[in-house]
Formats: C-alpha cells, structure tokens, sequence
C-alpha cells in the first residue's frame, strides 16, 4: 500500500469529523498517540509497539488530511535524491 493510499483510506473514514474537531484538538490526539508509542518504545511488548506505531501514522495522516497536505508528496524531499545531509543546528 502506498503512503497516499493510506491516507485515503483515513481520510474517507475519518475526515469530515476530524475536520469539525478542527487541527489543534486533533493535534493533541496525535501527541497522545505520540507519548503512548514512547512508552511502547520503552517496554518489551512488540505488539503493543507495533500498535502504536500505527497509530501515529494514521494520526499524523489525519492531520495532514485536515491540513490539505499530500504525505506522499511531501515525503518526496526524502526520495528525490537532492536532500543532503542534515540540516546545520
């Protein structure tokens, strides 16, 4: 499955009730799954993981859907071959 075929799929279940709940509340919904993929991270339990995982995934495609952002698109910068290293502090 391709990135932007996963966010159709979100988009299609969940976009226009996550379009009412407005970016900021649906943010925090992301930092939840965010912090909760940390404690996955920090314990032993693969499933649990892998889990959260995908939870954050769909979250972050959420907020790119309610956003109008193209994940695919946007992850071009990674695929295209002209970013270089990482960027200076």
């Amino acid at each position: 499955m391709h990135i932007s075929e996963f966010q159709q799929l979100i988009s299609k279940k969940y976009e226009k009730r996550d379009r009412e709940r407005g970016v900021p509340a649906t943010f925090m919904w992301f930092v939840e799954e965010v912090g909760e993929l940390a404690t996955a991270l920090a314990s032993k339990d693969e499933k649990n993981k892998k889990e959260e995982f995908a939870d954050v995934f769909a979250w972050l495609c959420t907020l790119a859907n309610i956003s109008d952002v193209d994940l695919e698109k946007a992850c071009k910068k990674y695929t295209s071959g002209r970013l270089k290293g990482f960027k200076p502090k």
